[in-house]
């Protein structure tokens, strides 16, 4: 089976060393340089003190809107061959994120990357970059094969002493996640409408670092307005309508002595009430 006829099956791909050794110490370096200068944090300044790792190496957002490395990275023409090759058409660039997930450090419930972004008519696609060697112990990405033919699904409370985000999509009857083994430096494709999350890092002294990117569908014509400016892979800019709804990937907030992400369709905020 091609690898386009396995990403229309299953609805994500992994490419083996997109990333070379050498650019997997750079972006460690250059991202860990990002933390300690308290930049693109999201509003969850690093506290060295915290017991919580996530407070201690807050996740990083939209940094190539201020970052020459992020936007390389964001508009590589290996992540765009690969993109055009699983679906016929170069992307759109809209987000990068950088997490650390140190030891001990909490995953993330299950969800859809397009319940944010609101790509229209088409869908995301995410280039997920394994900047650690990652497996279950330390928290690989858990993947729910064949859901990028659902639609957006019904969201449920999540468990937030696993999860660092505070709901979590409800599965469908007979669909279970299953683990994606990747060694730095591969690179998952996968669909906006795949379900996908991770797991605590259980490891005692493994870090679970990833640098990912999100892009619209290069047929798409419309995006939620946390995405904006758009990119072509030639890093210039193209305007695009702005979907009703979506957000920013969650909000930071302290509830008692527990920090974690409230995620919620800002078209809708009676989902807020799900996390109370």
């Amino acid at each position: 089976m091609s690898i386009q006829d396995r990403y229309r099956v299953e609805g994500y791909h992994v490419e083996r060393g997109l990333f070379s050794p050498d650019e997997i110490e750079q972006f460690k370096s250059h991202y860990e340089e990002i933390r300690l200068q308290e930049r693109f944090s999201d509003g969850n300044v690093a506290n060295p003190s915290s017991d919580d790792p996530l407070k201690k190496y807050p996740r990083q957002m939209q940094m190539h809107r201020d970052d020459s490395v992020s936007l390389e990275f964001l508009c590589d023409p290996r992540i765009d061959r690969v993109i055009t090759l699983l679906t016929g058409i170069s992307p759109l660039a809209v987000q990068t994120m950088f997490y650390f997930k140190p030891p001990t450090a909490r995953g993330q419930a299950l969800h859809q990357d397009n319940f944010y972004l609101k790509a229209a008519p088409s869908t995301c696609i995410a280039a997920w970059l394994a900047v650690d060697d990652c497996d279950e112990e330390n928290g690989c990405l858990m993947v729910v094969p064949g859901t990028h033919e659902l639609p957006t699904m019904c969201l449920t409370k999540s468990d937030t002493t696993k999860s660092f985000t505070s709901v979590e999509v409800a599965l469908p009857e007979g669909m279970s996640a299953v683990p994606v083994e990747m060694k730095a430096g591969d690179v998952m494709f996968f669909n906006g409408q795949v379900i996908h999350g991770s797991n605590p890092n259980t490891s005692a002294d493994r870090f679970r670092r990833s640098l990912i990117a999100h892009y619209v569908i290069g047929d798409c014509n419309a995006v939620s307005k946390w995405y904006t400016p758009v990119y072509r892979m030639d890093k210039t800019i193209v305007e695009l309508e702005e979907s009703a709804g979506g957000g920013k990937c969650g909000d930071w907030v302290e509830i008692g002595d527990e920090t974690r992400i409230e995620m919620f369709d800002a078209s809708d905020r009676d989902l807020l009430l799900l996390t109370e």
